[in-house]
């Protein structure tokens, strides 16, 4: 088990920061640093919150430094139906109904697709029903051919997105069942040729051929500004938008159907799993 110096140490090395960078970032010694970071200085647990801010530590991991430091975890994870997050989960759910008639979701770290509003639906309708047993992996169900792979016209481009975005994630914070997705799913190939991206595009757009039509859509992504929770901390919003007139007409008749008729969100309009809720103790 690595001590809470080594830790530090490894994180700072993953920014590129020297011990100078970081004591001058978190407004202490130099010496401090090198103190803490070969053991011969056992930091508080505020030096370590302090320290970790200026590496940019995720949640999760911060507890993992406070633990190796000696002292309890300050991040609890709770699911997103917890009661102590409703008003979070509440705000997701504004954010999703009012994004409409337009597709939006929400995902975890992991790219597990937690929430979804209604307009995600019919896309969902052609996907292999295995593929939507909880956890839905976004990653997945937007490569596999029985998933999402069929109807996309650019593949290519979709692919070379979600590599070069979680390619980014990684670089941000090193996570072992994140690198496996890569592995598995997005890892080139020998001779692969890179995707021939078009230069006159701000945004690169996701065609999806769908009902006889191909729609051309591209998308934000919307995360919580200060959570304290990991939950909070982990996901994302990603909601999209017509890239052209066509598109945008097609959500419009949309937008009239059935569908919408009710009041509830989508087929995953609530969070998929429950997980075991993770305390601090």
């Amino acid at each position: 088990m690595h001590t809470v110096g080594e830790l530090l140490r490894q994180w700072r090395q993953h920014r590129g920061l020297s011990q100078l960078d970081l004591a001058i970032a978190a407004d202490v010694s130099a010496r401090h640093v090198s103190l803490v970071e070969t053991g011969k200085s056992r930091p508080s647990a505020d030096m370590v919150v302090r320290l970790a801010d200026q590496l940019h530590v995720p949640l999760r991991d911060r507890n993992r430094l406070l633990l190796a430091a000696g002292f309890a975890p300050r991040y609890t994870e709770r699911p997103l139906d917890d009661v102590a997050l409703s008003a979070a989960s509440d705000a997701i759910r504004r954010v999703l109904r009012a994004h409409e008639p337009y597709p939006a979701l929400v995902f975890d770290r992991g790219w597990n697709i937690v929430m979804t509003n209604r307009a995600v639906a019919p896309f969902l309708a052609q996907v292999a029903p295995d593929l939507l047993r909880p956890p839905v992996n976004l990653v997945r169900l937007g490569l596999d051919p029985r998933g999402f792979a069929s109807m996309v016209v650019n593949l290519a481009d979709v692919r070379a997105a979600f590599r070069t975005r979680i390619s980014r994630q990684l670089a941000a914070a090193p996570d072992p069942a994140l690198t496996a997705l890569y592995e598995e799913l997005l890892a080139p190939e020998l001779g692969e040729t890179p995707s021939q991206q078009a230069e006159f595009d701000a945004v690169i757009p996701m065609i999806i051929r769908i009902g006889g039509r191909e729609l051309r859509l591209f998308s934000t992504i919307t995360t919580f500004g200060t959570p304290t929770d990991i939950t909070l901390d982990e996901i994302a919003i990603e909601s999209y938008y017509p890239a052209d007139d066509e598109c945008a007409a097609y959500f419009a008749e949309f937008g009239t159907a059935e569908l919408f008729s009710g009041d509830g969100m989508g087929m995953l309009g609530r969070p998929l799993e429950r997980r075991e809720s993770h305390a601090p103790s």
